[in-house]
């Protein structure tokens, strides 16, 4: 039987944005919006998020050709698409990879009128949207022309069949967002709502950080994926590069 699973996943977060310096001033600030003009999918690594995908790329080009990405998925927003290239420059794929594949089901979660406002701007000038959450939770809450965390699980089924579909036992990098990176945990260790929410709560997804499973081929009836290592920002420490976790422009539900 033919594998179904890449025989490596990694999924690494974008570098940090000039979203997530913004979104850091305004909650520093205490502000109900978020002082940025482009739209999130137009938003660019900063300074720093360059620096932190170079060091993920120069870990990468680190190990041997055997063991590095082969295939390299990304969400279509600018700052993952930079990371991305970013890491095929600093030499992190092998020599033959193929462009990296956009796919529109790893974007960042959408938050409709929620957009662009902190939880203060939330609460002050959507307080219904703010007791619905805190009601349903937010894996469930759905915000106007937006997203609940469900709705991102359900389209990365499907990312993660197309996956299965084309990229088994290969070594497959995806790079996206830090909802994306949870809800793929979700779906790939079959977790529970509140299993995954803790994790959530125990600390947020550091910027550049990797994500790592490999394929146990004896686990269950046809193997499975099994996690060696989450959040592991140590390639990004030790390229002296800035550790950063800050939420994203569109932070205000997530």
């Amino acid at each position: 039987m033919q594998q179904r699973w890449p025989s490596r996943l990694w999924i690494v977060r974008h570098g940090e944005s000039a979203g997530n310096v913004a979104a850091e001033a305004a909650h520093g600030a205490s502000l109900a919006r978020i002082d940025i003009a482009e739209r999130d999918v137009d938003v660019a690594l900063s300074a720093r998020g360059e620096r932190q995908a170079d060091a993920v790329g120069l870990w990468f080009a680190d190990q041997p050709p055997e063991a590095r990405p082969e295939i390299v998925l990304t969400s279509p927003y600018r700052r993952a698409r930079q990371t991305a290239d970013r890491i095929r420059a600093a030499g992190g794929l092998v020599q033959d990879a193929p462009d990296h594949r956009v796919d529109e089901r790893l974007r960042e979660r959408e938050l409709g009128i929620l957009d662009r406002l902190t939880r203060r701007g939330v609460e002050q000038l959507h307080p219904e949207q703010a007791e619905m959450r805190r009601r349903l939770g937010k894996f469930y809450h759905r915000p106007p022309s937006g997203e609940s965390w469900c709705d991102v699980t359900l389209r990365l089924r499907s990312a993660l069949d197309t996956v299965s579909l084309h990229d088994g036992e290969r070594r497959v990098l995806i790079v996206a967002h830090q909802v994306v990176v949870l809800c793929l945990r979700y779906l790939i260790e079959d977790m529970t709502e509140a299993e995954i929410l803790a994790i959530d709560a125990a600390g947020d997804v550091a910027n550049c950080s990797v994500t790592e499973y490999a394929f146990r081929p004896r686990e269950g009836t046809t193997g499975r994926l099994g996690l060696e290592r989450y959040n592991f920002v140590a390639p990004i420490a030790e390229a002296g590069a800035p550790i950063t976790s800050e939420p994203d422009a569109n932070v205000a539900a997530r």
